[in-house]
């Protein structure tokens, strides 16, 4: 895996390129770019960004990522056969476990002591059964003779638990009312604390930057440009570019899914003023941020629904 991150460390830095500089080229985050020259892939979002960032530092630096992805692979090879070979080597040893004589020989050397303690559970269980059945027969007369006086005090409570019954049923059906009007309160109070949320946190030249509260696990941007208007848009996800083109006549709308967990988007927008954008479905009003500038960077920083 090293061998990856140097091969794109000397190319860098035969382009003269610092990390500062390749991070405003390609848009990826300078800990994720240290971390691929390092070969530590598992400091990155995930496997689909492992490989999307190192095609993107390739095609950056002058090298084939093709190349770079085929190594990728080799190197994860070796570990799945070190895997394998292990695993049969367990069951080797443990079928080896199985058919070991010592444990036969040590079942029979305690055999006449787990003769003896059967015989004595035995004659236990016989007295206990005995015992047992003399108990019973001494509590069925006694349940005989108590059944006479029950019956005579039941009707008398039948009675009374009528009339109790009766009360009870006006005050419960009054509890069950209050608490269905508590419920449809607490929906309401539910969705309103997870309803989506945008907010405005700063705003340099034309980068804006917003946190996007109580958003789901997978985002959906739609950019739609004005009649007649041609604007060129793109979207990144964690510094990763999903998509990029132009909006006309002919293409006037683009729906982009962000990755699921994606916890940093950023559209760039080529004619902001004929752009309008919609995240999952609901409007996004950017224009109020300094409505008179065409070209424009928005981040959205995505704060997910936790749920409740």
């Amino acid at each position: 895996m090293t061998d990856i991150g140097t091969i794109l460390k000397e190319a860098r830095k035969e382009k003269g390129l610092t990390l500062d500089d390749l991070q405003q080229t390609t848009k990826i985050q300078k800990r994720y770019l240290i971390a691929i020259e390092d070969g530590d892939f598992a400091a990155l979002p995930g496997k689909f960004y492992v490989r999307a960032f190192i095609k993107q530092y390739a095609e950056t630096v002058g090298i084939d990522p093709e190349e770079l992805l085929a190594k990728l692979d080799e190197d994860k090879a070796p570990k799945l056969e070190e895997t394998e070979a292990t695993t049969r080597t367990e069951a080797v040893k443990r079928e080896e476990e199985k058919t070991m004589s010592p444990i036969l020989a040590g079942l029979i050397r305690y055999l006449p002591t787990i003769i003896i303690v059967s015989i004595v559970v035995a004659i236990l269980g016989t007295i206990y059964i005995f015992a047992w059945g003399d108990r019973e027969r001494n509590s069925s007369t006694q349940i005989a003779d108590n059944s006479q006086k029950v019956s005579v005090s039941s009707e008398s409570s039948a009675k009374s638990s009528s009339s109790k019954e009766k009360a009870s049923s006006s005050e419960s059906s009054s509890s069950t009312s209050k608490k269905e009007s508590s419920s449809t309160k607490a929906k309401k109070e539910s969705k309103k604390t997870t309803k989506q949320k945008i907010t405005n946190t700063s705003a340099t030249g034309s980068a804006f930057v917003y946190d996007l509260e109580n958003a789901p696990a997978t985002n959906k941007i739609e950019m739609t440009v004005s009649d007649g208007a041609t604007a060129w848009n793109a979207v990144s996800a964690n510094g990763v570019q999903v998509w990029q083109g132009t909006l006309n006549a002919a293409n006037t709308s683009q729906t982009v899914e962000i990755p699921e967990n994606t916890t940093t988007i950023t559209l760039n927008l080529g004619n902001s003023k004929a752009t309008s954008i919609k995240i999952n479905g609901k409007k996004f009003d950017f224009l109020k941020e300094n409505e008179t500038l065409t070209v424009r960077t928005i981040t959205l920083n995505v704060a997910q629904t936790t749920a409740q």
